[in-house]
């Protein structure tokens, strides 16, 4: 690490990684629960607590092999999945073994009999949900805008206001 840590900055890195929540972590690491809010975000501005923080993520996605190009990755498997993938020539289930992994990784669930010889045999699939999984990444992406910005129609309905009001002046001049 770049800076040292107080063993109690550093028991607040730690724990700040389980929830991301600063004033929790500051609570678990031992400060004022009274304080613990105004010391979290306080923390969380120091560099060498920033650094300290991105070496422990860096760590932990090599450790857990988590990222988050595996992440979008994975909700890609669910989003661009195509039906057609899970069944052979004759219309038939490919048993889940048989799927690539790219394919069967957008399977959620499945149902599966076993005949008189004890023979399994995959009689349905549950599929993920696709939108949700194009919904994430398209939000990743920023295609979607979540804030409703009324700056520019309050602009101009305020301009239309005194438009009017000044019209109803001028009129009631003449």
């Amino acid at each position: 690490m770049a800076g040292k840590l107080t063993p109690k900055q550093a028991a607040f890195v730690a724990e700040y990684l389980i929830d991301l929540n600063a004033t929790q972590a500051a609570i678990r690491a031992g400060y004022s629960a009274r304080t613990a809010g105004s010391q979290g975000e306080r923390l969380l501005k120091k560099v060498e607590i920033q650094i300290a923080l991105a070496e422990a993520q860096q760590k932990r996605a090599e450790r857990t092999e988590i990222s988050q190009d595996r992440v979008l990755l994975e909700y890609s498997k669910l989003a661009f999945h195509n039906p057609q993938d899970f069944y052979d020539d004759k219309g038939n289930l490919i048993e889940v073994h048989k799927l690539p992994r790219d394919v069967a990784a957008a399977i959620t669930s499945m149902e599966v009999s076993v005949d008189a010889e004890g023979k399994s045999k995959l009689q349905k699939i549950k599929l993920a949900d696709k939108k949700g999984a194009l919904d994430s990444v398209a939000r990743h992406l920023g295609m979607f805008n979540d804030s409703l910005n009324l700056n520019g129609d309050i602009h101009v309905l305020n301009v239309h206001r005194r438009a009017k009001k000044s019209l109803a002046a001028e009129e009631g001049e003449s």
